[in-house]
């Protein structure tokens, strides 16, 4: 089993900026890539952006391409999402997950989720 706790969410203004965690623990060796997914009230949840955890090598949705930044520390099993000039259409839940088999931007390739932390961007 792989458990994965996010935290990092909050309130903040539109432009500001926040470093989302999620920390792995359990079988964290099973882990081939991790994405960060969101999804606001009443819509679908979203791919944001993942990470292969040997190679390190990156993809992100159009919407947050320039603004965000995933990025791993591999020695504390931590995976970061760094949120810069955020919009108010960037509030959403929040979700991290781990994939076995790959580095997708489909909810249905990661085994392993969290519970969420909220991010709101206010006007």
């Amino acid at each position: 089993q792989v458990q994965l706790v996010e935290s990092g969410g909050g309130l903040v203004q539109a432009g500001g900026s926040l470093r989302l965690s999620c920390a792995a623990s359990g079988r964290t060796f099973s882990i081939y890539a991790m994405g960060w997914f969101r999804q606001a009230p009443g819509k679908e949840r979203e791919f944001v952006a993942s990470i292969t955890w040997g190679g390190g090598s990156t993809y992100y949705a159009d919407s947050v391409k320039g603004r965000f930044t995933i990025s791993r520390n591999n020695a504390k099993n931590t995976v970061y999402l760094q949120m810069n000039s955020l919009k108010p259409e960037d509030t959403a839940v929040y979700y991290c997950a781990a994939s076995r088999v790959a580095s997708s931007r489909g909810a249905t390739a990661y085994d392993y989720w969290g519970q969420g932390t909220q991010v709101t961007v206010s006007s």
